[in-house]
């Protein structure tokens, strides 16, 4: 009898112990947000030279980042695996991933050094984070023609440029919003300037299971078991190479968006995260 009744205490011991340390866990990610934005926009006050004190800040988030995950990590709320080389996303990159979670941005960040994210234009009004987008430099998803040039100025600085193409978190665990084109014009036409000729376009397949933090489910929709957050780096694709110069930039961006959309999902399809498409 003994027996039998220690598993499910263990289980429900364990899922009140990850209720707490989630809720917790963004109890401090919120005050801790809040308080560095105050901070970096000070420093954005005092600092002289505005391209290094965004490479400061920049680099303050990644580690910042860097220890929540770690922290989820240890506390037993989440397992990370990484599959591929995150290592080769180097300085300069366009990374383009799917968003299936509220960690997403998070978790990329933690990973990626020297990043910058296109985000909502929401953010600048979030009470947590419109001080660090501004800092950090990060770019507007609203922008249209202005979002293209900002990337492509991140991109010239040496920073790794994230895009959600989806514009917002995925509908379901493995199916996808269709993709926008934004992250293609920014691709073709940093491809066409000076100095980027071979830009790299990585792919980033993200995958959360059980799904968490979704549109449907918040923070206190705390699954049964601790959550696997996979981020797999896919074939790094050319920008130059599944168009050809003579087709029209619309033309041209369509078949980039496809060609990225397509092994994003064929990769969530071969794993079993994602349903066949019709």
């Amino acid at each position: 009898m003994l027996n039998e009744l220690c598993p499910s205490w263990v289980a429900r011991f364990s899922f009140v112990w990850r209720w707490i340390a989630t809720g917790f866990t963004f109890f401090c990610f919120g005050v801790s947000g809040m308080t560095f934005s105050l901070l970096l926009v000070l420093l954005m006050l005092v600092w002289p030279h505005s391209a290094s004190s965004r490479r400061i800040v920049t680099s303050v988030v990644h580690r910042y980042f860097h220890c929540l995950v770690t922290i989820l990590r240890v506390i037993g709320v989440m397992r990370l695996e990484v599959k591929g080389k995150i290592g080769r996303i180097e300085r300069g990159t366009l990374v383009v991933a799917n968003h299936p979670t509220y960690l997403d941005i998070m978790v990329l960040l933690a990973l990626i050094p020297s990043a910058c994210c296109v985000v909502k234009r929401a953010h600048w009004r979030n009470p947590c984070f419109w001080g660090i987008v501004r800092a950090a430099g990060y770019v507007s998803n609203a922008g249209g023609t202005s979002m293209v040039e900002e990337c492509m100025q991140r991109l010239a600085a040496g920073y790794s440029v994230i895009v959600f193409p989806e514009g917002t978190r995925s509908p379901s665990r493995g199916a996808l919003h269709p993709f926008g084109r934004g992250f293609a014009h920014v691709a073709l036409a940093a491809q066409a300037e000076r100095g980027f000729r071979e830009l790299p376009v990585a792919p980033v397949a993200l995958d959360c299971d059980p799904p968490v933090f979704t549109k449907e489910r918040r923070w206190y929709h705390v699954p049964p078991r601790p959550f696997r957050f996979e981020v797999t780096v896919l074939d790094t694709v050319d920008a130059a190479s599944p168009v050809t110069s003579e087709l029209p930039a619309a033309v041209a961006a369509r078949r980039l968006t496809a060609s990225v959309e397509a092994q994003i999902f064929q990769h969530l399809f071969k794993h079993g995260s994602a349903q066949a498409r019709n």
